[in-house]
């Protein structure tokens, strides 16, 4: 879908952007079930750059265009040669995953996730690193996923959570692996708000507007005072574990395995947890 920034028309593989004033809707779409691939991540990164400096937006929402997933997860199948493009484009310090959170994270539009369906893994740290959350009752799901595949999270997640709900918590999520409700994830301040799922569209809608229709430097000030922590030691840190377990021969097997079970199809990802943990031996 053709999207207008200034003289310019931007297509995108797997975003359908439509703006209104103040406001950019980005839709993830990349089939069958959202996966963080190589193609996606540029999308996104390109799309931020885009409107990184563009001053008719406000607000960014996000949404997706598969009811049951957001963002199911980073692509199984990556290779460092597919991310090579990607790499030589990341900031010093960060990996290809960490560069769109941090990115993401210091946007200078609001930035809101409106999930009415899953988001494991690099799917949930997008959602940690954006602004504000929303979540649809009985719909949406967050999880961690990564320790059940003999890795850990690479993608900003360990530091997003630690600084969202805590380190017992933390804990829990990334060794736990478990999908959380939407409720739960309101609990621990995973998200800002769980929602009916039938009021989750009008209460984005309206927040949203509310905020894209504020005076002139009011949503530059507010995060110019609250602004993001400062997360480099730790994502050195995160890389350091996940590159520690992401060549070790049971990462291989559990993933391998889990493509060949039935991952990253729609049947398998409904209850990908399950999949992963009764994996033949």
């Amino acid at each position: 879908m053709p999207t207008r920034y200034g003289p310019r028309i931007i297509m995108y593989a797997t975003l359908h952007v439509t703006r209104e004033p103040g406001i950019a809707r980005v839709t993830l779409d990349n089939p069958p079930v959202n996966v963080l691939g190589v193609a996606l991540m540029t999308d996104l990164r390109d799309l931020l750059t885009a409107l990184r400096d563009d001053d008719e937006v406000r607000v960014i929402v996000f949404d997706s265009a598969d009811p049951e997933f957001f963002i199911a997860h980073v692509d199984m199948t990556v290779t460092p040669d597919s991310l090579a493009g990607l790499a030589a484009t990341a900031p010093a310090g960060v990996n290809v995953f960490q560069a769109l959170g941090e990115m993401l994270r210091h946007q200078p539009q609001v930035t809101i996730v409106k999930l009415a369906g899953k988001a494991r893994g690099g799917g949930a740290e997008f959602v940690a690193a954006a602004d504000m959350a929303f979540a649809a009752i009985g719909r949406a799901g967050l999880g961690q996923v990564e320790a059940l595949m003999g890795i850990v999270p690479g993608g900003g997640g360990t530091q997003y959570l630690a600084g969202r709900v805590g380190r017992n918590r933390a804990l829990e999520v990334v060794l736990g692996a478990d999908l959380f409700d939407a409720e739960t994830a309101e609990r621990y301040g995973w998200i800002n708000r769980a929602l009916p799922a039938d009021e989750l569209d009008a209460f984005v809608d309206r927040l949203a507007r509310n905020i894209a229709a504020l005076p002139d430097g009011v949503i530059e000030a507010a995060k110019r005072a609250i602004v993001p922590a400062d997360l480099g030691e730790g994502l050195l840190r995160e890389h350091d574990a996940w590159a520690g377990l992401i060549g070790r021969p049971a990462a291989a097997r559990l993933i391998g395995g889990g493509l060949a079970h039935g991952a990253q199809t729609r049947e398998g990802e409904r209850d990908l947890e399950g999949l992963l943990r009764h994996l033949p031996a």
